[in-house]
């Protein structure tokens, strides 16, 4: 253990007053170099592993050598249902019946099933807004299920970005590009938080937006889920995707999730990419003669394989802690953590470090996005690596550093905003 550095008397009082603050005993935590406890900011890339996750594993392990095939059907905990054991928990993060969910595949695979159902472009309406900094795999993913529409991606694609001299996107400008282009746009495709910046955006507005124009309107979480609040069935919200390994500690890798809103269940004229799993699971085995598939009800009628038992294991364990503490807690820590961070960085002075990451509490999640302006900031990312502090660098210029609630202290900001300082020193 390290023991409190001095100079650090308010956090530790803060950490002290934290209701929460005994979640943080739950996960493993690595050292840094010197043994001591590290500082580890990176959760927006890499949750940290619930100290459960070991045994759950192990559990199904067990089961697999004892019972081999029997462990599919015998109780308890048989594994031909055990993807529906994830979803109440997955649906009350992302505000959505547990018939709108469904963990499966990774978060591109998801995104390309959901373009295939979702984007079937027509003479009239056939672009896609994205913004112009999309997550590379999205902008792959979009440009790719254009080309298979045997459309230009340069000339389909609709871009939104941040105005000259600004850093993140404007709901106005967003706004005024539906009303301006809405008519020949097929799908909106934004993310929940913004990967580099850690905006939060405003899904409800977009969305509202969207549908007043008659586009069909679909979300990247991958840096929302488990970090904010979401409602996407009340929002109307048509699909959504996201991975498991970043606030949701999943693990590398981890299984990953879709929504579709419960108003596309029932409808025949959706197109799909279909596999057995998407089938009524009490006819999957059934060999019909005609091939034709009758897909169950739900997100999970959107199925293909089989699910990946200990993969998902990790995700079970980590929703119960999800379940036990509460988003609404989570979030409520999370802003006083963003808030202290800021407030640390802004001593530092405006020559040292500038945050991109908008004020407004309701603008971001737990990652605050950095300028360094004292020198590399690439360097300076790994320097502070050989303490022990880790935090993670994007091009050209972004230090990302996500305080995350679940395991996160206050002297953890501390002992980041103090190493930085002291670099300024130098």
């Amino acid at each position: 253990m390290t023991r409190d550095p001095p100079g650090c008397e308010a956090a530790v009082r803060l950490d002290r007053a934290d209701p929460t603050g005994r979640f943080r005993d739950r996960f493993h935590l690595p050292a840094a170099p010197a043994g001591h406890d590290g500082v580890y900011l990176c959760g927006h890339s890499l949750g940290l592993q619930p100290r459960s996750v070991a045994a759950r594993v192990e559990r199904e392990l067990q089961r697999w050598a004892q019972l081999g095939i029997r462990a599919y059907f015998e109780e308890p905990a048989p594994w031909y249902p055990y993807s529906e054991t994830v979803r109440p928990g997955l649906a009350r993060l992302v505000g959505a019946t547990p018939e709108e969910v469904v963990a499966m595949n990774a978060l591109t695979v998801n995104l390309h099933l959901m373009l295939a159902t979702f984007y079937q472009p027509t003479a009239t309406r056939r672009r896609i807004l994205i913004e112009d900094g999309a997550f590379p795999s999205d902008r792959y993913a979009v440009r790719s299920q254009i080309e298979l529409h045997r459309l230009d991606p340069d000339d389909t694609l609709v871009r939104v970005a941040p105005r000259d001299g600004e850093r993140t996107l404007r709901t106005d400008d967003i706004e005024s590009r539906l009303d301006r282009d809405g008519d020949a746009i097929a799908l909106v495709l934004l993310p929940g938080v913004q990967f580099q910046t850690g905006q939060r955006l405003d899904l409800q507005r977009i969305t509202a937006a969207a549908r007043r124009c008659g586009c069909r309107v679909g979300f990247d979480l991958a840096h929302a889920v488990g970090n904010v609040p979401l409602a996407l069935h009340d929002w109307d919200v048509d699909f959504a995707v996201w991975c498991s390994y970043k606030y949701l500690n999943a693990g590398p890798g981890a299984v990953a999730g879709c929504f579709i809103h419960a108003r596309h269940h029932a409808s025949h004229g959706l197109s799909r990419l279909a596999g057995w799993w998407g089938t009524d699971p009490d006819t999957r085995f059934v060999m019909r003669p005609d091939d034709r598939f009758m897909p169950q009800p739900g997100a999970a009628g959107w199925q293909i394989s089989t699910p990946p038992i200990l993969a998902l294991a990790p995700l079970g364990a980590s929703l119960e802690m999800f379940d036990e503490v509460g988003l609404d807690a989570l979030r409520d820590k999370s802003l006083r953590l963003t808030g202290w961070l800021r407030t640390l960085l802004n001593d530092l002075g405006p020559d040292v470090v500038e945050v991109v990451t908008p004020v407004d509490p309701e603008s971001h999640g737990a990652q605050l996005s950095l300028r360094w302006l004292g020198g590399d900031p690439k360097a300076v990312v790994e320097e502070l690596s050989t303490e022990g502090i880790v935090c993670d660098f994007r091009e050209p210029d972004v230090i990302r550093v996500a305080p995350v609630p679940l395991y996160n202290t206050f002297i953890d900001v501390w002992r980041f905003v103090d190493a930085l300082r002291r670099r300024a020193r130098r």
